[in-house]
């Protein structure tokens, strides 16, 4: 096999070799380096002292070959492929729900209304215990989804162990083609004001956007204004980000263009359709996490004077990306070209460290002027015209999630409460039943400053300076601080309850539902769409 190996990629280094010739020496440092790398991968296959799998240790060089690149240029094996259509295109064959690893099991935390998974009577906290009679315990979420993905029309039998019941409960689903719903939210959020949320910009993305906009003024012909949700949205298919910007701004109008090292892959792309409408003011949420078609859409409606941004800095992901074929069902996801939007810019971040963006200095950019002659920077994202403080959960509030005891105390709730009231309605407010909870599942976590401390502590040690007592003396102080901070973050902490629970009985319209009763920065974008001098003198630069 490995000789066969070899003799291919001999074959293959020959013809390139010929076609090409000794007088280009790119292609000879090509041709040169193919060579050593089989005879090293023949080598070490045939000789190292344990045994190895071939395939393993191939990705492993793959995934160190592109390591030095940015973090989107990724290999695709044929055991990803269903992870990635489900990314990039929406949708994949499956059963409807999502899940992750807690301790030995992996727990269903996500069902998808009226999937197969929710027609089969599966439900969030659910512990797949066996998949097709092969035990599940200790394997990893990766692989007991690899197990559960498959043809449509095809069955799976599942163990499931539901807590509160004594025995495993048998579940016998029917595989079908999954499509991620889009927008799973729109409505009116405030007198006159209409709210649309999209999570990804998958198949009809920019469609199912146009949709919820002209269901939202034939409903409430007094519209005044609307909020378009990105925040959190990682992007997708570019198509569709040209067809979301359509939506606010007229035919025929330029989004963005795509230029990379084959002149003739560059392409530009402009708007098609006639707009739903481009007179109503609009203001579009961002956050850090909000990358790639989401950036596109903020950026060119910024670029535009368009629509007002509010929020955090994007995520800075101008590149695109296309797949190419490598054999045996297996992919290489490439960046091939960076995209630039109205103004001219490009939103790329140049800088990573850990696979994420660095941050860039202001002074560090290009400025480039929107359409009305308004400032705006290159590289590192796109920065709102209206910058919020972000809204995360942090300190005792994410060591709460992180280890599970919000989701376990819902999961736990809802055995209990077969229904709820309406979402608008529903309301959680038993605070001493959760910190009993907590205080069973002996919950602890470390600070940050405890983090510190340690660290300090032990260099301390290694120096062989004398600061045991200065450090008890602080140490002191922090769990002093910490025995009051379940009650400072009582407000934050009740609310992710709340969406936890909701979620369990409305999905994910429920959770977004739910969400936008207590979000400041949704509050603020009211304020301003409620305020047109301050909206107009923003896209004028004043």
């Amino acid at each position: 096999m490995h000789k066969k190996i070899f003799l291919l990629l001999c074959v293959a280094a020959s013809g390139l070799f010929a076609f090409k010739g000794f007088e280009d020496n790119k292609y000879f440092e090509i041709i040169k380096n193919l060579e050593i790398f089989t005879n090293a991968y023949k080598e070490i296959n045939h000789s190292y002292v344990d045994e190895l799998d071939p395939g393993k240790l191939m990705r492993a060089g793959m995934d160190a070959m592109l390591e030095g690149l940015d973090p989107f240029t990724n290999y695709i094996s044929e055991t990803d492929i269903e992870g990635y259509r489900y990314l990039y295109e929406g949708r994949y064959n499956g059963f409807g729900a999502e899940a992750r690893q807690m301790g030995e099991w992996v727990v269903v935390t996500e069902i998808f209304e009226n999937s197969p998974a929710h027609k089969a009577g599966l439900k969030v906290g659910d512990a797949i215990t066996s998949v097709d009679g092969q035990s599940a315990k200790g394997r990893t979420q990766e692989e007991v989804m690899a197990f559960l993905r498959g043809v449509p029309g095809t069955k799976v039998d599942l163990m499931v162990r539901r807590p509160g019941e004594n025995k495993d409960q048998r579940i016998t689903l029917e595989r079908g083609e999954i499509e991620a719903q889009n927008v799973p939210h729109h409505g009116i959020v405030a007198e006159g004001i209409g709210y649309i949320y999209l999570t990804t910009f998958t198949r009809d993305a920019g469609e199912n956007v146009a949709n919820a906009l002209q269901d939202l003024k034939s409903k409430h012909p007094g519209l005044k204004g609307v909020i378009l949700d990105l925040r959190d949205n990682g992007g997708g298919l570019l198509n569709e980000a040209v067809n979301l910007v359509n939506v606010f701004v007229p035919r025929n109008e330029f989004v963005v263009s795509t230029k990379g090292k084959v002149p003739e892959w560059d392409r530009s792309f402009k708007t098609l359709n006639n707009p739903v409408d481009k007179e109503i003011p609009v203001v579009v949420l961002i956050n850090k996490m909000s990358a790639s078609a989401s950036e596109i859409v903020s950026g060119s409606l910024q670029d535009l004077d368009r629509g007002v941004l509010m929020g955090q800095r994007s995520y800075g992901k101008g590149l695109v990306q296309n797949t190419k074929d490598v054999g045996y069902n297996a992919k290489i996801k490439l960046t091939t070209a960076k995209y630039y939007i109205p103004s001219g810019r490009c939103i790329q971040a140049v800088r990573y460290k850990n696979g994420e963006p660095v941050d860039i200095p202001d002074a560090e950019r290009a400025v480039f002027k929107t359409r009305a002659g308004r400032p705006v920077l290159d590289g590192g994202g796109v920065k709102p015209d209206v910058m919020l403080p972000a809204d995360t959960a942090t300190g005792i509030v994410k060591a709460l999630l992180d280890q599970n005891i919000i989701f376990d105390y819902a999961t736990q709730w809802s055995l209990k409460h077969p229904q709820i009231d309406s979402i608008e309605i529903f309301s959680f407010t038993d605070w001493d039943d959760f910190s009993r909870f907590a205080q069973d599942k002996k919950f602890e976590y470390e600070s940050a400053s405890e983090k510190m401390l340690k660290e300090l502590r032990t260099v301390a040690d290694r120096e062989h300076y004398p600061l045991g007592a200065d450090l008890q003396t602080m140490e002191s102080k922090i769990k002093a601080e910490k025995k009051g901070e379940m009650t400072k973050n009582k407000a934050r902490i009740l609310h992710e309850i709340e969406q936890e629970i909701v979620g369990r009985y409305y999905f994910q319209r429920g959770k977004v539902r739910k969400s936008l009763k207590n979000d400041p920065e949704v509050d603020e974008a009211v304020k301003l769409l409620n305020d047109p001098a301050r909206y107009k003198a923003i896209l004028a630069g004043r």
